[in-house]
C-alpha cells in the first residue's frame, strides 16, 4: 500500500499532466481536409538548451516543459549560435467530414542546418527518434529527397499530436516551418522552381556569354568575372541545398566546407574584377589597396573553409563577404567621380547585389525574419548584378572601339603628320647630299687640276709614283661623289633619259679603255665582243648606258681574282625604227648566292659583311644601275653561283637613226690657225682653288688669263676689255653663270664670243640650261687637262680672228 506522501506526490503529477495536456490542447494549431499550408512559426514552443547536452527525456520532465516558450515570430531565427534548439509543436488534425487518418508534410526550409532530429510520439506515453538528419549527414538520411527537409506525419482525426525537433548548427540557426498538404506541396513546387531557376540560368547564361566574349577578346577582366560568377553562383547552389542534392551528396564535409569556401572565392575574384574593370590600380591607389587587402582576406577564407572549423570559417567569409560589398561599391563610387562611363552600370549594379547581401546577412544574423524574399534576396540581388555587370562589360567594349577608333583617327593623323615629316626629311637629305656632292667636286676640281699639273713638271721617280697613288685615290674618291650625286638626283626626280645620236662602238672602246688597264693590271684578261651586224650609230642616251655598264664592269673586275672579265654586245630582236640592245657583263669571280627579294639592288646593301671589309665600296652601284637602266626603258637580269663567277644582262631600247641627225652641240673642229700665245681667256670662277687650278692649266697652256671672281665683275669687265673666250663657272654668288651669260650677249660684240660653262652637274638638266641660256659648250668638274686643251683649241684655235671678238 502507497504511503499518503507517495499517494498526494502521485496526484499532483498526474494533475500537473492534465494541465499540461489541457494547455497544449488549447494551444493546439487546428487544420483540416481543406487546409493546403500553415505557417507554424508562432505556434511554435522553443526551448533553448544553451549545453546542447539535454536529451529527450529531460526536455519530456516537468522542470523543462515549463522552460519551452511560445514563439511570437513566424520563422525561428537564432543567427550564429552554439546553442541546441528544442521546438515543440502541437498539432490537431480536425476533418470537417471523417475520412479517416491522412498524411501531411512537416517542412523544414532551411538547408544549411548540420543536425535536425524530429521525435514523434511511441504510443507509450514518450517519444522516440523518428527521424535524423541535417547537411552535415549524407543526403540519402533524409526521408524525402529534396533540398529542405520534409517529413511526414500520419495524423488521426481528432487526435492531438506533439512532435519535437532538436536543431544544431555550427552556421546560422533558421527555423522557417511549414505544414503542408501532398497535394498542396507539389503544386507550390513549380514556382519555387521557376524562381531559383531563373536565378541559375542569368547566372549560367552570363557566365556562358562572358566566356565566349572572353575567348574573343581575350581581356582578363572577363576572365576574373566569369570566376566571379562561378564561385558566386555555386555558392547560391550550396547554400539552397541543391549542392548536396545533386553535386555532392555524399559528402557531408564538403557540403559545410563549400558554403565558406565559396564565399572568399567570390570575394577573392570580385575584387580582382573590379580592380581590372575600373582600372583602379592607375587612378585610386588607395582603392586598388582596399581590393587588394579583400583579395588577401578572401583567400584567408578560402584556406580557413578547408583547415579550421565550420563555424570559425562560415563566420569570418560572412564578415568578408559585408566588407567586400562595401569596398566595392566604393570603387565604384570612386570611378564614377573619376568620370568612367562604365562606372553608372557598375554603381546600379552593386547597389542591387549590396542590397540583397545585406538583407540576406541580416536575415542570417537573426535581425530580419526568414520569408521568401530576405531568403532568396542575396540570390535575386545577384542575378540582377550579374546581368548589369554584363552590360557594363559589353558598354565597356563600346567605349573601347570608341576609343580605339579616336586613337586610330589620331594616329592617322599623327601617321600623316610624320608621313609629311618623313618626306621633308627626305627631299632635305636629298637636298644635302647634292649639295654636299656639288660642293665636294669643287675642291676635288682643285685636287685633280694641281695633280694634272704636276704631270708637267720633272719628277723623280718616288715623286712619280706618290703623284699617280694621288692622282688614283682622287678619282675614286671623285667617283664616289659621282655616284652619290646620280642617286640623289635618280630619288629626285630630276635625271630623264635624253635622245641624242651617238657612236656605239666608241662608247664601247671608251668603256674598253677606261677598265681594260685596271682589269690587266690584276692579271685579268678583258674581253670585248661586239656583234659585227650592230650599227655604229644609234639614238639614245648614251651617256647613261654607258655609265650603267660602267657599275657592271667595275663590279665585275673588283670581286673577280683570277680569270677573265668579257663585254658581250648583241642586237636582240629589232623592231620597225628600234633597235633592242643586249649587253652581257660575264666574270669568274667568286659569285653569289642570290636572295630571293631585291636586296641585291638595295642602296647601301652588301651581300656579306666581309665583303664590304674585303672589297669596300658604297653599295650603291647595282641600286643606281637598275634605276638608270629602268630610266631609258630597259631591264637588269643576273645570274649567280658562288664559285663560279656572275652574269649580268643588261636590256636597252635604242632607236636607229634618222636620215638628217640633229646635233645639239655645234662644235668648230680643224686645224689650229691662232696660236695660245694670241688669245685671252677669262676664267669667271669664285673658288679661289678652282680659279688657281684653271689659271695654271691655262697658263701651262700658253694662253693669256684675265679672271673675275663672280659674274658682275666679269660683265665689268667686258666692257672695258677684249677677250677670246671665257670659261664660266654655272655656280657663283651674286649672279650666277646662266644669269651672267644671258647678260654677257647683250653687250656689244659679244653674240658669238665662246662662252664655255664649267659644271658640276654633268648627269642633270644644268646641260641643257647652259645651252639655253646662250652659252657655246660645257665642261664637267673635276677639268682634266686634257679635256681642256681639247675644248680650246676647238672654240679658239681653229677659229679666225674675225670669229672672234674685234
Amino acid at each position: 500500500m502507497w504511503s499518503d506522501g507517495a499517494l498526494r506526490g502521485t496526484m499532483r503529477y498526474g494533475l500537473f499532466l492534465l494541465l499540461s495536456l489541457l494547455a497544449s490542447l488549447a494551444g493546439a494549431v487546428e487544420f483540416d481536409e481543406h487546409t493546403r499550408h500553415l505557417s507554424l512559426g508562432r505556434h511554435l514552443d522553443v526551448f533553448e538548451d544553451v549545453r546542447g547536452e539535454a536529451t529527450i527525456e529531460e526536455i519530456l520532465s516537468p522542470a523543462l516543459q515549463g522552460s519551452f516558450r511560445r514563439l511570437d515570430r513566424d520563422v525561428l531565427n537564432a543567427g550564429y549560435s552554439r546553442s541546441v534548439f528544442w521546438l515543440r509543436l502541437d498539432l490537431r488534425f480536425r476533418p470537417q467530414q471523417s475520412r479517416g487518418q491522412q498524411a501531411w508534410l512537416l517542412e523544414l526550409a532551411y538547408p544549411p542546418l548540420d543536425h535536425v532530429d524530429l521525435y514523434l510520439p511511441d504510443g507509450q506515453g514518450g517519444f522516440h527518434l523518428a527521424r535524423r538528419t541535417g547537411d552535415a549527414l549524407p543526403f540519402a538520411s533524409r526521408e524525402i529527397r529534396q533540398n529542405n527537409y520534409l517529413f511526414e506525419l500520419e495524423l488521426q482525426p481528432d487526435q492531438p499530436m506533439r512532435v519535437y525537433l532538436r536543431l544544431q548548427s555550427q552556421g546560422s540557426v533558421q527555423a522557417p516551418l511549414s505544414l503542408w498538404s501532398p497535394t498542396a506541396y507539389l503544386e507550390a513546387q513549380p514556382s519555387r522552381i521557376y524562381v531559383l531557376g531563373i536565378i541559375y540560368g542569368v547566372l549560367l547564361v552570363m557566365l556562358i556569354y562572358n566566356l565566349f566574349i572572353y575567348l574573343s577578346v581575350r581581356d582578363t577582366s572577363y576572365l576574373y568575372y566569369i570566376l566571379y560568377i562561378a564561385s558566386f553562383g555555386l555558392y547560391q547552389v550550396s547554400v539552397n541545398g541543391a549542392g548536396i542534392e545533386y553535386f555532392w551528396p555524399n559528402n557531408p564535409w564538403w557540403a559545410n566546407a563549400a558554403t565558406p569556401f565559396l564565399i572568399g572565392s567570390a570575394a577573392l575574384f570580385g575584387s580582382q574584377f573590379a580592380r581590372s574593370f575600373l582600372h583602379t590600380a592607375e587612378h585610386s591607389p588607395w582603392i586598388d589597396r582596399g581590393l587588394r587587402i579583400m583579395m588577401a582576406l578572401g583567400a584567408l577564407g578560402m584556406v580557413l573553409a578547408l583547415t579550421a572549423s565550420y563555424d570559425l570559417s562560415l563566420r569570418w567569409t560572412t564578415s568578408v563577404a559585408l566588407l567586400f560589398t562595401v569596398v566595392i561599391f566604393s570603387a565604384a563610387i570612386s570611378a564614377w567621380l573619376r568620370g568612367m562611363r562604365v562606372a553608372r552600370y557598375f554603381i546600379i549594379a552593386w547597389s542591387a547585389f549590396l542590397l540583397g547581401g545585406i538583407v540576406n546577412t541580416l536575415m542570417v544574423l537573426g535581425y530580419l525574419p526568414n520569408v521568401f524574399l530576405t531568403m532568396y534576396a542575396s540570390q535575386i540581388g545577384s542575378a540582377i548584378e550579374v546581368g548589369l555587370l554584363s552590360l557594363a562589360l559589353a558598354d565597356r567594349i563600346n567605349a573601347m572601339k570608341e576609343e580605339r577608333a579616336r586613337i586610330l583617327l589620331e594616329s592617322g593623323r599623327k601617321l600623316e603628320a610624320l608621313n609629311q615629316e618623313l618626306a621633308n626629311s627626305n627631299r632635305l637629305k636629298d637636298e644635302f647630299l647634292a649639295t654636299v656632292t656639288h660642293e665636294l667636286r669643287t675642291p676635288m676640281n682643285g685636287v685633280i687640276g694641281s695633280l694634272e699639273l704636276m704631270q708637267t713638271l720633272p719628277l723623280d721617280a718616288e715623286q712619280d709614283q706618290y703623284q699617280k697613288t694621288a692622282a688614283s685615290s682622287a678619282r675614286d674618291m671623285m667617283r664616289m661623289v659621282n655616284d652619290i650625286l646620280v642617286l640623289t638626283e635618280l630619288q629626285a626626280g630630276k635625271l630623264y633619259p635624253r635622245r641624242e645620236i651617238f657612236s656605239l662602238r666608241a662608247l664601247f672602246d671608251g668603256l674598253r679603255g677606261q677598265f681594260a688597264p685596271r682589269a690587266e693590271a690584276k692579271g685579268l684578261a678583258f674581253e670585248l665582243e661586239l656583234a659585227d651586224s650592230l650599227p655604229d650609230t644609234l639614238e639614245g642616251d648614251g651617256a647613261k648606258l654607258s655609265q650603267s655598264l660602267g657599275y657592271l664592269l667595275d663590279n665585275a673586275i673588283k670581286f673577280t681574282a683570277r680569270g677573265q672579265v668579257r663585254l658581250r654586245v648583241r642586237p636582240a630582236e629589232a623592231r620597225q625604227g628600234q633597235l633592242p640592245l643586249c649587253v652581257e657583263v660575264i666574270d669568274s669571280g667568286i659569285g653569289f648566292s642570290a636572295p630571293a627579294d631585291d636586296r641585291l639592288y638595295q642602296r647601301f646593301h652588301q651581300l656579306d659583311g666581309s665583303m664590304t671589309r674585303e672589297y669596300g665600296g658604297l653599295g650603291i652601284g647595282l641600286a643606281i644601275c637598275r634605276q638608270l637602266v629602268g630610266l631609258l626603258g630597259g631591264t637588269l637580269s643576273h645570274e649567280s653561283r658562288p664559285g663560279q663567277g656572275s652574269r649580268f644582262q643588261l636590256r636597252v631600247p635604242l632607236a636607229l637613226p634618222p636620215q638628217a641627225p640633229r646635233v645639239s652641240v655645234q662644235r668648230p673642229r680643224g686645224t689650229a690657225v691662232r696660236r695660245p700665245e694670241d688669245c685671252t681667256v677669262l676664267v669667271v670662277e669664285d673658288n679661289a682653288i678652282n680659279q688657281l687650278v684653271t689659271r695654271g692649266m691655262l697658263l701651262k697652256l700658253g694662253y693669256r688669263v684675265r679672271y673675275a671672281d663672280n659674274g658682275a665683275e666679269a660683265l665689268e669687265l667686258l666692257r672695258h676689255e677684249s677677250v677670246d673666250a671665257v670659261l664660266l663657272d654655272c655656280q657663283m654668288p651674286v649672279m650666277d653663270g646662266f644669269a651672267t651669260c644671258r647678260a654677257l650677249r647683250a653687250l656689244p660684240g659679244c653674240e658669238r664670243l665662246p662662252v664655255l660653262a664649267i659644271t658640276a652637274h654633268s648627269h642633270s638638266g644644268d646641260r641643257e640650261r647652259c645651252l639655253a641660256a646662250g652659252m657655246s659648250d660645257y665642261l664637267a668638274k673635276p677639268v682634266k687637262f686634257e679635256a681642256l686643251r681639247e675644248l680650246l683649241h676647238d672654240w679658239l684655235l681653229c677659229r679666225t680672228v674675225d670669229g672672234a671678238r674685234a
